[in-house]
């Protein structure tokens, strides 16, 4: 994290920012501020188990949805979690969603199921592209991952970061030591 040239991680890759105990969130809430060059992924699927009030301009609190019913997940992020930068990931999608409040969101996901449920388990077209007019309806970007290329087309994937991360990026791509 110390690494002057910035970056973006994805801090709950392989875990969930609920099963974190505070004294985990704060340290790294910390790191976040003493490293502004990065940004700072976290997610979680229990946002009812989290308590969280930030005013970092680099940490992005996001919440998991996979079906309409889970949608409630995304008010509770946004009550629970006091921060600058939200998002969700819809991943994998299991149902239409349908209307989904995107208020104070600033970026969303879009995945399938992958793996050995794969062929049991399909995401519906109609689904992501509800999910991605409704995002772009309100200027927010939306990031299909790459396995709903053979679903939506390997000629429409759809790959849009934030404009802070575009900033990081370019900012790897120009750094020099």
């Amino acid at each position: 994290m110390r690494n002057k040239r910035p970056h973006i991680f994805l801090l709950t890759g392989m875990s969930d920012l609920a099963g974190w105990k505070k004294e985990w969130i704060d340290r790294v809430l910390e790191e976040c501020k003493n490293n502004p060059q990065h940004h700072f992924i976290f997610l979680t699927k229990s946002p009812e188990h989290l308590h969280i009030t930030t005013d970092l301009d680099n940490a992005w609190f996001g919440v998991t949805v996979t079906r309409k019913s889970e949608l409630y997940r995304i008010d509770l992020l946004r009550e629970n979690v006091k921060a600058k930068h939200y998002h969700v990931t819809f991943e994998p999608l299991f149902d239409n969603p349908e209307e989904v409040d995107l208020s104070k969101i600033d970026w969303i996901v879009i995945g399938t199921m992958t793996g050995r449920l794969s062929k049991k388990i399909k995401t519906n077209s109609s689904w992501v592209e509800s999910l991605t007019e409704q995002a772009h309806s309100k200027s927010i970007p939306v990031f299909w991952k790459e396995d709903l290329a053979p679903i939506m087309g390997y000629d429409r994937i759809i790959q849009e970061l934030p404009k802070e991360f575009k900033c990081v990026l370019e900012k790897q791509r120009t750094w020099k030591k």
